[in-house]
Order: C-alpha cells, then sequence, then structure tokens
C-alpha cells in the first residue's frame, strides 16, 4: 500500500514548487515591457543561492525566453543587462544547469551580445561567459567556431578591470590544445596580456598569470616569445620571480613558477639558470611543506616533477633541499588523526582527494630518482618506501597505479635496487597481477618496468619466468600500441639473454614463427630493432644456434635477407649482420650461410661499406665462417678448408687483406685475425 501513496505525494509537493516557479516565467510574457523588467528582478532575487529554484526555472523553460529577451533589439538596455544577470546566475549552479543553458546556445547569444557599445552590458555577458565556459561541462571549441570572436574580445581588454578579469580567465580555462594556443598567440595574447600582470587589481594580475601558464605549456614558440617580453621596462621572467616571492599570496607563487617551468621545459630558460635554480625549484619545493593546503602540495609536487624531469642536476639540487624527500613522505600519512585540521569540511575534502597527494608524491620520487643511484637509495631507505609502492600499485585510484609504477619503473633502472629492495619486496608479484588487465598508459609503465626486472642480473628473473609470464609478454607484442609492442619484444630479448635452451624454445613456440616474422617488418624501428636483439640472444651458443637454424633457417634467412635489401638505418642493419655472425658461429648453421651464395654477395658489400660499424659486423661473419675447427668438432657439411677455399674464389681473402691496412683498429685487427686462419 505504501508505494500506491508515494507517487501523489511527490506530485503535489512537485506541483507546489513549480507553481510557486511558474510565476516568475509568465511574467517574463507580459505585455508590459515595466512588468516585464520589474519580473526579471524579481527572478534575479528569488533565484541567487537557491539551486532548486534555478533548477525549476530552467524546466520551466525560462532559458529561451531570457536569451530572446536577451537578443531583442527593442529591449531596453536595461532589460538586456538583468537577462544576462539572471542567466549568469542560473549558470552558478549545478553541472546539469550549464548543459541546459549551452544546449540552449547561450554561447552564441552572449558573444552577439558582445557587439553592443554598452560597458555595463558587456561585463554581464562576460560574467556569464566566463561562468558558463569555466564549468568542466562546456565544450570549449565553442569559443573559437567564430573567427571573429578572438580578435574581438582582446580589443575588449582594454575596456574596464572587469573586462579584463573575466576575458582572460575565459582565455586561461578555453586554451587545451596547441592549437589553442596558437589562435591566442596570433591574435596577440602577449602583447594584449603581459602589461595586466602590473594592473592595481590582483585578480586582474592572477588571471593573466594563468593565461600565461596555459599558453606556455609544451609550447616553444610561445616560451621563446615570452623570454623577450617586457613589461613596464622589466623582463616577464623577472616580473615572474617578483611573483613568487615569500610575501606574494600561494596561488601567485605557485602559478609564477608553472610559467617559468614550462618556459624552461621548452627550452626557452636554461635550467642552470639562477631564475631556476635559486627562485623556482626552492618555491615549488617550499609548496610541498605540510603547512600548506592538499591542492597546493599536490601542484607543487606534480610542477617540480616536471621540472627536474629531464636533468638530473635539478634533481640532485632539489633532493637535498629542505630535506624534500623525507617530507614527501609525509604525503602517506594525510590526514593523520591529530590532523590540524579544525574545519569539518576542509576534512571531509581532503579525505576525498587525499590520493591525490600519493599520486603526487609517487610522480615526485619518480621523476627524483631517474638518474642517480645515491637518490634512488635515498628514496627507497625512506620509511615504509618499498610498501607503498606496493600498496600504490593496488589502490582503486587508476592515477595512483600509474604514478606508483611509474616510480616503481624509476627506481628499476638502478643494479643495486634491482638486487636489493625489488628482490626483498617480491615487487614483481603485485606488478604482474597490474600487467592482467590495466589500461594501455599503465601498461606500457608496468610492461617497461618488467623489461628491467628481466635483467640477468636481477633476481626476480626466475621466479618471473616461472609465474608464466612469456604468454602475456607474446601478446603484448600484438597490441596496436607500438609502445607495448616495443615493451614486450624487449622483455622477450632479456628474458632470451643467456637462457636456457627450455626458455628460448619456448618463447619461439609461444611467439610463433608468424609474429616473429610479422615483427621484423614492423614500421616502428624500436620494434624492429628489439626484434632483432631478441632474435641474436635467440641465436647464440651453438647448440641452440643449430637448432633454430635446423628449424627456422629457411625463415630467418628469407627475414635478414629483406631486412639488408631494403631501406634501413645504420643500426637496423649492424644489428642484422651481428645475427649472421652469430649463425656464422654455429656448427651446421654454418652451410645455411655457405650455400647461399646471395647472403655471401651482400656481406661481401658491407665489408667494403663506408661505415665502420658495418664494415666491423660483416668481417665478423667472415670471421666465423673461416675460422679453423678441428674436424672432430663436426663443423657441418663443409670443412673449414672447403669454405676456405669457396670463399678465397670469391675474393674475400682481397677484401680482408685490404682492411688489415684499415685507419679503425678494431677493424683492422678483426682483418687480420681472419687472415691469420687462412695461414693456420
Amino acid at each position: 500500500m505504501s508505494c500506491l501513496l508515494e507517487a501523489p505525494l511527490r506530485v503535489s509537493v512537485l506541483s507546489e514548487v513549480t507553481a510557486t516557479s511558474r510565476h516568475y516565467v509568465d511574467r517574463l510574457f507580459d505585455p508590459d515591457p515595466q512588468k516585464v523588467l520589474q519580473g526579471v528582478i524579481d527572478m534575479k532575487n528569488a533565484v541567487i543561492g537557491n539551486n532548486k529554484q534555478k533548477a525549476n526555472l530552467i524546466v520551466l523553460g525560462a532559458v529561451p525566453r531570457l536569451l530572446y529577451l536577451l537578443q531583442q533589439s527593442s529591449s531596453s538596455l536595461e532589460l538586456r543587462t538583468e537577462c544576462a544577470v539572471v542567466l549568469g546566475s542560473l549558470a552558478m549552479g549545478t553541472e546539469n544547469n550549464i548543459k541546459s543553458l549551452v544546449d540552449c546556445h547561450i554561447i552564441p547569444a552572449l558573444l552577439q551580445g558582445l557587439l553592443c557599445p554598452d560597458l555595463i552590458f558587456i561585463e554581464a555577458c562576460l560574467r556569464c561567459l566566463r561562468t558558463v565556459f569555466i564549468s568542466p561541462v562546456t565544450p570549449v571549441q565553442l569559443l573559437y567556431t567564430d573567427p571573429t570572436v578572438i580578435p574581438h574580445l582582446m580589443s575588449l581588454l582594454s575596456r574596464s578591470q572587469r573586462t579584463q578579469e573575466y576575458i582572460t580567465q575565459i582565455f586561461s580555462h578555453c586554451c587545451k590544445t596547441p592549437e589553442h594556443q596558437t589562435v591566442l598567440f596570433n591574435h596577440g595574447a602577449i602583447q594584449n596580456i603581459a602589461p595586466l600582470l602590473i594592473s592595481p587589481s590582483y585578480k586582474v594580475r592572477m588571471q593573466a598569470l594563468k593565461c600565461f601558464s596555459v599558453l606556455a605549456y609544451e609550447n616553444t614558440q610561445v616560451s621563446m616569445t615570452l623570454v623577450n617580453v617586457l613589461v613596464d621596462g622589466e623582463l616577464l621572467s623577472q616580473v615572474f620571480v617578483r611573483m613568487m616571492q615569500r610575501d606574494q599570496p600561494i596561488e601567485m607563487q605557485l602559478t609564477a613558477a608553472k610559467c617559468l617551468t614550462y618556459m624552461c621545459r621548452a627550452g626557452a630558460i636554461k635550467t642552470d639558470d639562477s631564475c631556476i635554480v635559486l627562485k623556482t625549484l626552492p618555491c615549488l619545493v617550499r609548496m610541498c611543506s605540510k603547512e600548506h593546503l592538499l591542492e597546493e602540495r599536490v601542484e607543487g609536487a606534480e610542477t617540480l616533477a616536471y621540472l627536474m624531469e629531464p636533468d638530473v642536476e635539478l634533481q640532485r639540487i632539489a633532493s637535498t633541499t629542505d630535506h624534500l624527500v623525507a617530507m614527501l613522505a609525509d604525503y602517506f600519512k594525510y590526514p593523520s588523526s591529530v590532523s590540524a585540521i579544525t574545519d569539518i569540511k576542509r576534512l571531509d575534502h581532503d579525505l576525498k582527494h587525499a590520493h591525490e597527494l600519493r599520486q603526487a608524491a609517487f610522480k615526485l620520487y619518480a621523476s627524483l630518482g631517474s638518474n642517480d643511484e645515491d637518490i634512488r637509495k635515498k628514496i627507497t631507505e625512506t620509511e615504509n618506501m618499498m610498501d607503498r609502492i606496493v600498496s600504490g600499485l593496488s589502490e582503486s585510484s587508476i592515477k595512483v597505479r600509474l604514478a606508483a609504477v611509474r616510480c616503481l619503473h624509476s627506481l628499476s633502472r638502478s643494479v643495486q635496487q634491482l638486487r636489493t629492495s625489488f628482490h626483498d619486496h617480491a615487487v614483481w608479484k603485485p606488478l604482474m597481477k597490474l600487467l592482467q588487465n590495466a589500461p594501455d598508459e599503465v601498461l606500457v609503465m608496468a610492461s617497461s618496468t618488467l623489461c628491467n626486472l628481466l635483467l640477468e642480473f636481477s633476481p626476480s628473473k626466475e621466479p618471473i619466468l616461472e609465474s608464466g609470464v612469456i604468454e602475456l609478454l607474446c601478446s603484448l607484442t600484438q597490441s596496436d600500441s607500438p609502445a607495448l609492442r616495443v615493451n614486450g619484444i624487449w622483455a622477450l630479448m632479456n628474458m632470451a639473454f643467456q637462457a636456457d635452451q627450455k626458455v628460448k624454445v619456448e618463447i619461439v613456440r609461444c611467439l610463433g614463427t608468424e609474429q616473429l616474422f610479422r615483427l621484423l617488418s614492423d614500421p616502428d624501428t624500436n620494434v624492429l630493432m628489439k626484434t632483432l636483439g631478441l632474435l641474436r640472444n635467440l641465436l647464440s651458443t651453438r647448440p641452440h644456434i643449430d637448432q633454430i637454424m635446423s628449424s627456422h633457417g629457411k625463415q630467418i634467412m628469407q627475414a635478414v635477407t629483406l631486412i639488408l635489401e631494403a631501406e634501413h638505418s645504420i643500426e637496423v642493419k649492424e644489428q642484422t649482420l651481428c645475427i649472421l655472425a652469430n649463425i656464422a658461429d654455429g656448427n651446421t648453421a654454418k652451410d645455411v650461410i655457405m650455400t647461399n651464395d646471395d647472403i655471401l654477395q651482400k656481406i661481401k658489400y658491407y665489408m667494403g661499406h663506408s661505415n665502420v660499424k658495418l664494415q666491423l659486423a660483416a668481417t665478423f661473419c667472415i670471421s666465423n665462417l673461416i675460422w679453423n675447427e678441428e674436424d672432430g668438432k663436426g663443423s657441418g657439411s663443409q670443412g673449414s678448408q672447403e669454405r676456405q677455399d669457396k670463399l678465397r674464389e670469391m675474393g674475400f681473402v682481397d677484401i680482408l687483406h685490404k682492411l688489415t691496412q684499415a685507419p679503425d683498429s678494431n677493424l683492422s685487427d678483426r682483418a687480420k685475425t681472419a687472415m691469420q686462419q687462412y695461414l693456420a
């Protein structure tokens, strides 16, 4: 019975609410303009801070009518302005409100309104546009649809402090891609916005600063231009340095540090410039301390990680500044039970966002430890660090998992860590679990880390092998992502290095010859190089070489021929010739080359090549073919004497003789060694 009662109750409550809202909407249709104006003003007062009322008015169709009144030239300026104010207030509600406004084409209507000469009306339209555009649900592309909009906004910057604040805020929120950066740059964003950095209004200065941070991000053209800009006779970089001073608001310090960071990463400021080493880096380290708000600590750590990512010197400086490595350990203990947060709302917010701190800490540790062995040691020795990474790998937040695996990857570049902390904490187990079904971004990082764990000196190599990893890696080589194909084949290459015959056979069986040869014609050079590396590692030690060549010799020689004939880099051809040299080192495998005159001619060609690396690799092949073995070792159907005779007839001895005089000592030594075989 109770179910039957509920529906009518709900309807009656709703009809009551909508009845009070409906008279606001009805008044918008009154034939008397004065009553319409009063209706809009009353509506404005009714919706302030009242989300329920906003939603009701939207449902009842207030928006199309307000937009109609806003666009009518017959409407008084006061009415049009009040309509813009109400629309701005409706936009301040929920994301659903914004969606409804955008669906009613509010953006083109407001942009059209900006053509009106009246400043108060322009400001009301801009304020509403600003509110709509800063919402994550608004498609920013709508700002760029009409090519006349951006230049018109630039021209309005000089009208008032309010236009400056709103327009720069719109720009900083709508600049999301390199194309957007270019459009704004080409319409004079830098010249128009730079003077605003010394505006008397803090809000204007702040929004102008944010504009520069989004314009400069990963943009060399913008960054190179910014370096030479003068603001009131002072270099822009110096203005940014002033804005980072401790007496400035934190938001300003952080954003100025981001501007200088992005200019530095784009190559416009050198990493050893004093404004980076003595100002930007210390400012960002300061932001990581626990007296700052959660979002400030997150942004500080992430920006610092980005700043020093490619530069080992900055990593070293940061690691010794303000005990940064230990300071980051606090990111994992937040909020603590004795937290100083007395504001319940703030505590609730921070509990929901604490994972962002962990993500930022992992990112910063990854960046700090990407090159220097001592820093990596410092990181792994920080309290419970390896345990934290391991638990980070299985967190529910995908961003934390990605950051944790990035951190692990950074530390896995250390031989010392692979042998100690990685082994002690059995890091490979959660890593393997992560590889089972993760998004590509995580897979790339996790498989890169796995490559390092499979190096021959890593104690994790054995247990990983036993866990059935080969199938997983072979499946990665079939991915559409080149990065995943590279990592899959790279890990197999590391696994095959000095491996038992059993492991090699399993790799070949699991990968399948078809896939192996598909990878040898992969359009990505990195994939090709790693596949050649795998083949080279499979074809090492004589019994292995002979066995693989007896079952797959024909296909391998076909692939080698194709690579040597095609347009490939020196590195690719050198690696391919090294594979031939390995084959030539086999016992029975030698015959596969000796009976293939086409390959022999190619080796001959590369012995006379202009590149020393290729000459050296080709000479290796011949050296192995003519090696004078005691016949007891069974050197195939052609004994070393027969092979030497055939190669002499083909002119190889003459070439070797010439190479003994080569200017490169490695090459001449190799040729002399080979010549001695003829005399033996």
